[in-house]
């Protein structure tokens, strides 16, 4: 940003992310940076679901998408798990479409498809469009690393439960999200803090961490310690599984939540409500049962939270249908409330009964009506998180990206309505790629990501009009940003990764400002 200096703290004593709590670092900013960025008082985070840059955006005018990836080099075809190109894809097993999707797109019609990335949405081929659900993709900690296949991306039909369709991408451009990219900036090197799901990726947007379940070899979550091989990066392969990708999905010895060291890189279940796991008879109903293999213990690192308010900087986490899901509420496919995009309630400092869950847990509402009551009052903290409710979060298997993508323009309607506007940045982004594949290799970092490339729009009266931004962020730059903005110490898995992206020569991941200018 001219004339912001940027600023990278140093990471000296980094601990293994998600390792116990250390003290943060303080960064030194400066003062140049801190009066420019001191007009931002109001951050506002929307966090949405598991679409990959190249799956939304790879058809955007000046964005690095599907077209260069087809005219350079960095664009290579499918290839087998043994390591030769496919001739073609495999078929979509179990068909294209979510069940109940009418007309459906059966497996035998997305067979022969040719080995390259092709419209979902082409009135030519599937005609799927962005307001019909398709299946759900593998989107899992050491299935995307195999996918990614150290930088070159050539494996992701190889690797997967979906076949061909991990290379399907839609023309985007009548979204709403498209006229608000014209309008301010969307970030097109982006990339999920985390290597696989929305559980960590959750994680790592409050703190840059993998939680951990200690001592998980004498747990009842033992079977969940996956099987992996000696390069610490991919499944052990089960015997008898298809040698090739076109006779049938790959199947592994465990593929688990847990690594074998105890970390936990897929979903589990928080230890309080609202969790997928109810209470144990004669529990405290506030719980989730701790007998059940599914449910992660409490979590004690240091969150993003927990600097806000050492900083007395008010915030909150707004989920949506949070109240209603509590009440007994949830439904599928509305509101189809998920309990594993909460990251703050895996956490003792918010645990039932605290005054930090009362004051910043926030119940959303059905629709986001709460959030949006706060918006149009001008009352939202200094820093909110909003996730909308499953079927308004674009996630394949139960939502469509049309409805998400609407009720996300529709909030920023709100918000730049909202008396808080002149002095508000806004981030949309998306947790993770959904297994779908995109074409730019994610900078080498530490074991835990980043992972794929994601879409991040960066909306502000501050923010360059009309711009495509290509500096290198990920998940923690939001974070990062936070950081910077307030002065707050620097969480110990951002300067693991720092660390980690400075020891391999790469460029230095950062902290939204090249998206802003005052």
């Amino acid at each position: 940003m001219r004339g912001i200096f940027r600023f990278f703290a140093l990471a000296a004593g980094a601990v293994a992310a998600g390792g116990a709590t250390a003290h943060a670092e303080k960064a030194a900013p400066p003062q140049a940076a801190v009066d420019a960025l001191a007009r931002i008082k109001t951050v506002v985070v929307i966090y949405a679901e598991n679409r990959s840059f190249n799956n939304l955006w790879g058809l955007y005018p000046g964005a690095d998408g599907v077209r260069n990836a087809q005219a350079a080099a960095a664009f290579r075809r499918q290839k087998d798990r043994d390591g030769s190109i496919l001739k073609v894809p495999p078929p979509v097993w179990g068909g294209l479409t979510a069940p109940g999707v009418t007309p459906p797109v059966t497996e035998a019609q997305t067979e022969n498809m040719p080995n390259k990335p092709f419209r979902i949405d082409d009135p030519k081929g599937y005609d799927v469009g962005l307001d019909k659900v398709t299946r759900d993709l593998w989107h899992r900690f050491y299935q995307n690393q195999m996918q990614i296949n150290n930088g070159a991306n050539d494996k992701f039909a190889a690797w997967a439960d979906s076949g061909g369709l991990v290379m399907g991408h839609y023309d985007s451009s009548d979204l709403p999200l498209w006229k608000y990219a014209r309008r301010y900036t969307l970030a097109d090197h982006f990339f999920m803090g985390a290597f696989g799901g929305s559980y960590l990726n959750h994680q790592y947007l409050i703190c840059s961490c993998a939680p951990r379940y200690a001592h998980a070899d004498t747990s009842v979550a033992k079977g969940s310690i996956a099987a992996v091989n000696p390069d610490g990066v991919s499944l052990q392969v089960a015997s008898g599984a298809p040698a090739s990708a076109i006779d049938g999905a790959p199947k592994f010895v465990n593929d688990g939540a847990i690594t074998p060291d105890f970390y936990t890189v897929n979903t589990m279940q928080p230890p309080y409500q609202p969790s997928a796991v109810k209470p144990a008879s004669g529990q405290d109903p506030r719980y989730a049962d701790r007998g059940n293999a599914s449910v992660l213990p409490p979590q004690r690192n240091q969150t993003i939270g927990d600097l806000l308010t050492g900083a007395g900087v008010t915030w909150a986490w707004y989920g949506g249908a949070w109240q209603a899901t509590l009440d007994g509420q949830n439904a599928s496919p509305v509101p189809n409330f998920q309990y594993h995009h909460q990251p703050f309630n895996y956490y003792a400092a918010y645990a039932p009964g605290s005054a930090a869950r009362a004051e910043h847990l926030k119940d959303g509402g059905l629709g986001g009506v709460k959030f949006i009551a706060d918006i149009d009052a001008g009352k939202l903290p200094a820093v909110s998180f909003y996730k909308p409710q499953g079927n308004l979060t674009e996630h394949p298997g139960y939502a469509d990206v049309l409805d998400g993508d609407s009720h996300i323009a529709d909030v920023l309607a709100h918000l730049e309505k909202s008396p808080q506007w002149k002095n508000m940045l806004v981030v949309v982004t998306y947790d993770e790629n959904g297994g779908f594949w995109d074409h730019v290799s994610p900078p080498k970092g530490d074991r835990f990501g980043p992972g794929s490339r994601i879409p991040a729009l960066i909306v502000s009266p501050y923010s360059k009009k009309g711009y495509v931004d290509h500096t290198v962020y990920d998940t923690t730059s939001i974070i990062r940003f936070l950081t910077r903005r307030y002065d707050l110490p620097v969480l110990a898995g951002v300067r693991l990764r720092d660390t980690a992206v400075k020891r391999q020569g790469g460029q230095p991941i950062g902290d939204l400002t090249g998206a802003l200018q005052f």
